[in-house]
């Protein structure tokens, strides 16, 4: 099969926006259209609603509703979808896993909602990803998704391999409407829900709390282990490894139920016994491949990139278009495989003490004949060799020396991969990367820790609070040590700084206590207020445990606050 990028243009297409884009993805497209299937006479899968599906399910005592999409919006338009062929109530909500239940809302405002179902590892996966890893995540979310990408044009979005797209105009303003399961847990269990049995079988794929639903009186699974394009081992924007061990488990699983009809969270479904067995087969086959041969080649001392040119997809694996790589790409996946076995490390020497970028930057284009001549290889290789071009026009990116023509060539070679890959996630990446090196539209604000009030109005104060130990400056803090109590609401955590750490504590032994409102700490976090506004006015007051209020107290205060990376925290002088 084939690998990452094609060789030339061959492949090459116009989309119906001038898109420019390897043809398969156009045909992808079509795939992922909005249509809603009938799996038997009572249980329905909506694709192309979203970037994931919606599944209905309907029992003897109403109807059961499997994942809600990313907004209110999105799941009112599914649940339009559902009254075209579904008059009952709907009764019960299930969650395959935490990334496709923001519409929840939509449905218990109006529907006569008994239970909602998922796993215990939920609410925490929710908070995992808006903390202290926000800037990255969201960052890896707008590369790989196309969020900063046009609708037309060269540039324009095409799709996002499990999708459409990652957030459907129509359905703006997007209002996140999250209702957290009523019923929880963590090992299989079976439920009576809708007068129906339903089997949960916990199979984690690309989150830990990835579920599978067994309807046995239907016949029919509902999971996220099959999706429309080969599996993500690896994320192009950044996740936790996801072992293929783990996803082979729950796809013998999926197989061994023998079911008539699959619905999946990305996707058409399937309908027919033996397709299912044959088709699922293929696909945990094509996981196992790529496991074992990362370890065989690992074994006999191939490094990461050896791995990549190494192991390929046999052929046997090249006629369904459920293993394609339309998403990520098996190059990556091989890397990561051994990556989350053995480490960052390859065992290559040119990789066990480089020097940080700009130095290795410097040191090779210079042992190359300089800038100019490191730059005459780039524009030559564009085209022929984009592999090389991308390597070396990367490296003069880092270069003390590099201009804006450096950065238009790094654009031009991530354009020339953006055309020529089969994978969304590649495309859209190299895309967004392009636009940024070329001033099309800048990352710079997705590389700051930015807090927005509705990401953080829910969490917890310990979380409020803790999230500014990974952004502590170790310069500012240098011979600090100190204990601060932090009480928001009448409830109290603290920071201990020491160390050049922030290390979060209950708030006792504080030798001073800061005290305001959850609101005024929210606006804070959220530089939409200053330190020194919220001391002037009030609202945040600062006292020792014991002694009244000092000036000394203040100034250790700011000392304090003052070593995070936050302009509100600054203090004025």
């Amino acid at each position: 099969m084939a690998r990452a990028i094609r060789d030339d243009d061959g492949s090459v297409a116009e989309g119906p926006t001038g898109q420019i884009v390897d043809s398969s993805l156009l045909a992808h497209t079509d795939r992922l259209r909005r249509e809603l299937y009938p799996l038997g006479e009572n249980a329905w899968t909506l694709v192309g609603n979203g970037l994931s599906n919606q599944t209905f399910v309907r029992g003897p005592r109403g109807i059961i509703a499997i994942d809600t999409g990313e907004s209110v919006e999105e799941m009112r338009a599914a649940l339009a979808a559902l009254r075209e062929v579904a008059s009952e109530p709907i009764v019960a909500v299930l969650y395959t896993h935490f990334h496709y239940l923001g519409g929840t809302t939509a449905i218990t405002e109006s529907e006569p909602v008994e239970s909602i179902i998922g796993h215990e590892r939920i609410a925490s996966n929710l908070s995992r990803s808006a903390t202290e890893i926000a800037p990255t995540y969201s960052r890896g979310l707008v590369e790989q998704f196309a969020v900063s990408l046009d609708g037309d044009g060269p540039d324009g979005l095409v799709n996002v391999g499990l999708g459409r797209s990652y957030r459907f105009a129509e359905h703006a303003p997007h209002t996140i409407g999250h209702v957290p399961a009523t019923v929880t847990f963590g090992d299989e269990s079976v439920f009576q829900v809708a007068g129906l049995e339903v089997m949960a079988r916990p199979a984690p794929s690309d989150a830990d709390d990835s579920v599978t639903f067994w309807f046995p009186e239907l016949s029919l699974a509902v999971h996220n282990l099959v999706w429309p394009a080969l599996f993500n081992v690896f994320a192009i924007r950044g996740e936790s490894y996801r072992d293929p061990r783990v996803l082979i488990d729950g796809l013998d699983h999926l197989v061994g139920l023998g079911a008539e009809h699959l619905a999946a969270t990305h996707g058409p479904p399937m309908s027919g016994a033996a397709e299912i067995a044959t088709r699922v087969t293929r696909y945990r086959d094509a996981i196992q491949f790529l496991w074992d041969q990362t370890v065989r080649w690992t074994n006999r001392g191939l490094s990461g990139p050896d791995l990549a040119e190494r192991i390929q997809l046999p052929e046997v694996f090249s006629d369904d278009w459920l293993l394609q790589q339309h998403y990520g790409v098996a190059e990556h996946h091989v890397q990561q495989i051994r990556s989350g076995l053995f480490g960052f490390f390859d065992g290559d020497p040119q990789r066990l003490l480089p020097h940080a970028e700009r130095e290795r930057a410097e040191r090779f284009v210079a042992a190359m004949g300089g800038l100019d001549a490191v730059r005459a290889i780039i524009e030559g290789a564009t085209e022929d060799d984009p592999r090389w071009a991308l390597e070396l026009a990367g490296l003069v990116a880092h270069h003390p020396d590099a201009d804006d023509g450096d950065r238009q060539r790094l654009a031009a070679v991530l354009r020339v991969v953006a055309r020529r890959t089969t994978s969304a996630n590649l495309r859209n990446w190299c895309l967004t990367r392009a636009r940024d090196a070329d001033g099309t539209r800048s990352l710079e604000r997705n590389r700051v820790h930015r807090f927005r009030p509705r990401q953080v109005a829910s969490w917890s104060t310990s979380d409020l609070v803790g999230v500014l130990r990974v952004l502590l400056v170790p310069e500012r803090a240098e011979g600090l040590d100190a204990r601060l109590g932090v009480e928001l609401d009448g409830e109290r955590v603290g920071l201990h700084v020491r160390n050049a750490i922030a290390c979060p504590t209950d708030g006792a032994g504080a030798s001073v206590v800061v005290r305001c409102a959850r609101s005024t700490w929210v606006d804070l976090l959220c530089c939409s207020t200053s330190l020194d506004e919220v001391i002037a006015s009030g609202a945040l007051a600062i006292d020792p445990d014991t002694d009244a209020n000092t000036d000394t107290d203040v100034d250790m205060v700011r000392r304090v606050l003052g070593v995070f990376d936050l302009e509100s925290l600054a203090a004025s002088s």
